[in-house]
């Protein structure tokens, strides 16, 4: 008797120290069990780091609040917040919370009311687990004397200084091969599942920052350059045909990921360009092989309209909001030295992946927004396709007389979430054998945006002033609209081989004019009509038949060789890594380093 009532007062005494040792652990288990199993799925020693990693942050906490059901509570808020974050943002964009998608709060607030936050059973339940591990916590007494401020805050300082000094062991390369973490960022569900979400974002940290290529020199990068400006002695003028280039949301052909069967051809005239490419001078259309895939469209966009690549830069990052900060070499810019008025649309709000900053950093002059748009028609809860088709023809009529305009147009009728059931929208085209509201609704909303671009095609096909227009799209829907697709073709996004999941990183694009294209840029002279997006403005430039800068010349050569470069691109590139070596060192010198 004497013993257990040694053993309880001693349980007594010390309880906060074993909470502060205990509840850690569960709450590692807990943020994890949003999505997977932690004890299962994620890898032992990875599981036995994301445990230290917590329990130095709810020690630092206790110190720096002496208070044990303070620093817990604290802890565990915030890892039942992240995980339901977490759990939300893969849910609609098939990809885990990374560092830098803080910066991109903003633009996630803007297009949160469009989507469905109806908790699962599984979610309702992790989210009360951990309302009975806060009841227990609140139990959890140990205060440490405010006499002794000054010492309990220097434990915090020194633990911080040793959470740090963790992290950067964490971070080395040779560290975490040996403890099987795994450190592909190529696959980041897969890095994030085995590695738990807090070492994972740990791993991540360093890429917050670019750092120089090997063996990177201002002077060599200007070099290179200087060789491969254009000759301007004796250059006839080029004639400059306005250019018009839709970039448009989700717009993709689920059919490259095999075979099913919808009640009626969700593109058909798209389809049917396609093949009329294939003999056509006037026009050429391919697979565009992009670096996202269910979200992230500014990146899209970033490649097309600087020639650089996300395969440099961090997996997950936004350069538009992470990396540009000054003006920097991109086609707009370039097109307006030649003389072309510059516009940039988007019916929706200008601050979105801080649209209103980067664009005049670019070279665009005019900026439209949804503010800017009247008579606007809406699809679900977004700007039809068919009002910024009539957008753009509004503008060409209004423009001046001989002068050429570039434009650049990203639309929002296709944007996500796929499953919300609508007034002003009933799917129309269903999937034999796929019982999914999703794919319905998103194979419905391509129809539209494939009858908006006939409309446009088919107006500017009887003007004589030469028009090109220019048609992709960003990236494919998320894992909810393609997995109905994927199984029918005996695969799972869960599963995907690397070659397989390159299939969900392509959309078609579409080149079109009403003139013969220049350059030799057309299906049936044998081009390579499949590129990346980093070399579309230099397919673009080509076809209109104006010079190329340097960095596009080099780009030119590049993609002779090597048709494909993005984030998820092969990078065995074999004879061309001397080449992509100077590729990344052209890069870094036009994003971060030149004039």
């Amino acid at each position: 008797m004497k013993k257990n009532q040694k053993l309880f007062a001693f349980l007594g005494r010390y309880r906060g120290i074993f909470a502060l040792v205990l509840f850690p652990a569960v709450h590692f288990y807990l943020l994890e069990a949003y999505t997977h199993n932690g004890f299962v799925q994620v890898r032992p020693w990875s599981q036995f780091f994301n445990i230290i990693l917590y329990e130095l942050a709810a020690w630092i906490l206790f110190f720096l609040t002496r208070s044990v059901r303070a620093a817990l509570l604290a802890e565990g808020i915030c890892a039942m917040a992240l995980g339901l974050a977490n759990y939300y943002v893969y849910t609609f964009r098939s990809l885990p919370l990374v560092p830098w998608d803080l910066l991109s709060a903003g633009t996630a607030a803007s297009v949160a009311g469009n989507y469905d936050f109806t908790p699962t059973p599984r979610v309702a339940a992790v989210v009360a687990a951990f309302a009975a591990v806060f009841a227990l916590e609140w139990f959890c007494r140990l205060d440490l004397e405010k006499k002794k401020r000054r010492f309990f805050l220097l434990w915090a300082v020194l633990l911080g200084v040793g959470l740090n000094v963790f992290a950067g062991v964490l971070q080395q390369e040779d560290f975490q091969n040996r403890h099987r973490m795994y450190n592909k960022l190529f696959t980041p569900v897969f890095m994030w599942q085995v590695n738990g979400f807090a070492l994972t974002m740990v791993m991540e940290l360093p890429y917050l920052a670019v750092e120089k290529p090997s063996g990177y020199r201002k002077e060599e990068a200007k070099e290179i350059l200087a060789s491969y400006e254009p000759e301007q002695e004796n250059a006839p003028e080029a004639e400059k045909p306005n250019i018009i280039v839709i970039m448009d949301e989700a717009f993709s052909d689920l059919g490259v990921l095999g075979d099913f069967t919808p009640s009626e051809d969700y593109m058909p005239y798209f389809h049917r360009m396609e093949e009329e490419a294939k003999s056509a001078a006037h026009m050429v259309s391919g697979s565009l092989h992009v670096s996202v895939c269910g979200g992230n469209t500014a990146n899209t966009e970033f490649e097309f309209l600087t020639g650089n690549t996300m395969a440099f830069l961090p997996q997950g990052s936004i350069p538009y909001q992470q990396y540009i900060k000054r003006e920097i070499p991109a086609l707009p810019s370039y097109l307006k030295e030649l003389g072309y008025e510059t516009y940039a649309m988007h019916p929706y709000y200008s601050a979105g992946w801080d649209r209103d900053r980067v664009y005049p950093l670019l070279g665009f002059s005019n900026l439209e927004f949804i503010s800017d748009y009247s008579q606007k028609r809406y699809i679900r809860e977004y700007v039809s396709d068919e009002t910024c088709m009539n957008k753009i023809i509004d503008t060409f009529e209004q423009k001046d007389a001989g002068k050429p305009m570039f434009l650049f147009h990203v639309t929002m009728q296709n944007h996500g979430a796929y499953g919300t059931v609508y007034d002003n929208f009933a799917p129309d085209i269903f999937v034999e054998g796929a019982d999914s509201y999703a794919l319905s609704t998103y194979l419905s909303l391509i129809k539209r945006t494939d009858e908006a671009l006939e409309t446009l095609i088919s107006y500017f096909s009887e003007k004589t002033e030469p028009v090109m227009v220019v048609f992709f799209g960003d990236h494919q829907p998320n894992d909810t609209v393609a997995e109905p697709v994927l199984r029918q073709n005996q695969m799972s996004y869960r599963t995907l081989t690397e070659e397989q999941t390159r299939l969900r990183y392509q959309v078609p694009y579409l080149i079109w004019a009403n003139f013969d294209l220049k350059g030799g840029v057309s299906g049936r002279e044998g081009n390579k009509t499949d590129i990346s997006a980093n070399y579309l403005g230099v397919r673009v430039l080509e076809a209109a038949g104006l010079p190329l800068p340097a960095y596009q010349s080099f780009l030119k050569e590049l993609l002779e060789r090597l048709p494909v470069v993005s984030a998820v691109s092969d990078t065995s590139y074999g004879d061309n890594a001397a080449a992509m070596g100077q590729y990344q060192k052209l890069q870094y010198y036009q994003l971060f380093d030149g004039p």
